[in-house]
């Protein structure tokens, strides 16, 4: 899977650079985790520090535009995106309760 940078755009205030891709990809659109990981590669962060909000696919074509946030650090990104989305990008929660609840 090709993944193209569109567009970058920094908010210096969020600590985080919102990103619009485009990849290609041969079968069927690829999942919001590998878009993520692919995108993480590319720029050389870790996959706890990119969260992909967006992806379009036309019906028929083999190619995904997409948006994304990219955070310095991850957590700079459990302190301001939402529940749902962190849990989208399985960003933090899962061990984080079970130690809460020990």
């Amino acid at each position: 899977m090709d993944v193209d940078i569109i567009s970058e755009e920094e908010n210096p205030m969020l600590h985080r650079t919102d990103i619009r891709f485009e990849t290609t990809h041969e079968e069927a659109t690829p999942s919001r985790l590998s878009v993520r990981d692919s995108l993480a590669a590319k720029l050389d962060k870790a996959s706890e520090e990119v969260v992909v909000h967006e992806l379009d696919t036309k019906f028929g074509m083999r190619k995904t535009v997409g948006y994304a946030k990219v955070y310095d650090s991850a957590e700079d990104a459990l302190d301001v995106e939402q529940e749902y989305m962190l849990d989208r990008n399985k960003i933090g929660g899962e061990g984080d309760a079970d130690a809460e609840e020990a």
